[in-house]
């Protein structure tokens, strides 16, 4: 009966876990959230407008950016990842569980609208830089399902607003977007704290995009020559072409972003010097307590070590048992009771003793009355003495009262008692 007065809410409860479904059963169309629409109006954006994914590992978070009317983007939705495996560092081979860092692009034939993790994108890992190294790798996704064996998971909430938001600025006229893939923010502080990293110098070459990007707010142009990504190069030769294994052509970045990413790199390399001497101090001081505390562990044990020696030492001079330790005030001098007791527990002590010699006198005195019964004449030789009436009511006096008899009437109170 309880069931089933509970069963009526279990299926209202079901039926809106299905209306839910049946509202994204169309996921792959699935428009965007109203609030988003109405942030992208309030930022000059389209619905249709490129757009921009960066991926950083470390703060776990996906950041979608999306370009604006006067060309430059801005972040419209960040996501934290859910999961990503692997750790800091790219990706090198089929297995290794590594999660890919680096420069990606998406095109339309990499969405998955089937996807048995919701809904995805292959991230197109090995791209030409990754092949160029001989790196492995397959089905290196974004997707939904929040679980990972390599690519960067997501919620089914999330990953059905990202893919509407790929889904869309295709419909625009995106040939491709960018995926930037990079192990963390690459500040200062974050670049000094893993300057010691086997990865320094590959995340050296990954930061010169990531500039580039901060200062324009404009996607990189990213080629891969020389078996090394670079960023907004400008061939001399407009017919020459970038090969991840050939040597680069002669290019330069245009001059506007050349002035402007080297004043930025000025002001990036102060900050970083300052960055690496706050890490040093820190780590100094980091050293110097460690040491610190190994230096107090140290002595300690040797302090335990010597302990233990003296007392095997001692032991041993006792035939491995280990000796008694005297009480202090225990050799009170003059005093062979206070020397075994410590001296506070002698006056204890010294009743049962004057109790004995009381008792031996009383005892004395017992024998002595004896000894003079035993010697004194038989009854018959002694003369009777004539009554005395004083002397005996004297005697009468001087006795002590016998307790009186506890009475209840007439009866004694003790018979009263033991028949009631």
């Amino acid at each position: 009966m309880r069931t089933l007065r509970f069963l009526p809410i279990l299926l209202l409860g079901l039926a809106g876990c299905q209306d839910a479904l049946e509202s994204v059963s169309n996921k792959v169309e699935h428009p965007l959230p109203a609030k988003l629409v109405n942030k992208m109006k309030a930022n000059d954006m389209s619905t249709r407008s490129p757009i921009m994914m960066r991926i950083f590992k470390e703060e776990g978070v996906l950041e979608v950016w999306k370009q604006k009317g006067n060309g430059r983007f801005d972040l419209i939705a960040s996501y934290e990842i859910c999961k990503w495996s692997g750790k800091l560092g790219p990706k090198f081979k089929e297995g290794d569980r590594q999660a890919p860092e680096g420069y990606y692009r998406i095109y339309p034939a990499q969405m998955n609208p089937k996807s048995s993790y919701y809904l995805s994108f292959n991230m197109g890992y090995p791209n030409s830089y990754d092949r160029a190294y001989g790196r492995t790798g397959s089905n290196l996704m974004v997707h939904g399902a929040c679980s990972s064996a390599g690519c960067y998971s997501m919620t089914d909430e999330q990953v059905l607003e990202i893919y509407g938001f790929a889904r869309d600025a295709f419909k625009g006229g995106q040939e491709y977007f960018l995926v930037e893939a990079l192990p963390f923010r690459m500040t200062p502080e974050n670049m000094a704290r893993h300057r010691d990293s086997e990865h320094y110098e590959f995340w050296k070459m990954l930061k010169v995009g990531y500039d580039h990007f901060e200062l324009t707010k404009r996607p990189p142009k990213v080629d891969v020559c020389d078996r090394r990504y670079v960023f907004n190069q400008i061939p001399e030769d407009e017919n020459a072409s970038f090969k991840a294994t050939a040597a680069c052509p002669p290019a330069s970045v245009p001059t506007t972003l050349a002035s402007a990413y080297a004043s930025y790199e000025k002001t990036w390399n102060q900050n970083f010097l300052k960055a690496v001497s706050k890490f040093d101090h820190e780590e100094a001081k980091r050293l110097a307590a460690a040491e610190a505390k190994a230096k107090a562990e140290a002595e300690a044990e040797t302090r335990r070590a010597e302990r233990e020696a003296r007392e095997a030492e001692r032991l041993a001079a006792h035939g491995g048992q280990s000796p008694a330790v005297p009480v202090l005030g225990l050799f009170a001098s003059g005093n062979p009771l206070k020397a075994r007791t410590g001296g506070e527990s002698a006056p204890q002590t010294q009743a049962p003793a004057q109790a004995a010699t009381a008792s031996g006198q009383a005892t004395g005195g017992q024998t002595a009355v004896a000894d003079q019964v035993a010697e004194a004449p038989a009854p018959s030789e002694v003369p009777v003495p004539e009554p005395n009436p004083q002397a005996a009511g004297l005697a009468a006096a001087a006795a002590p009262a016998a307790p009186a008899a506890q009475t209840k009437g007439d009866k004694p109170f003790w018979k009263i008692w033991s028949r009631n």
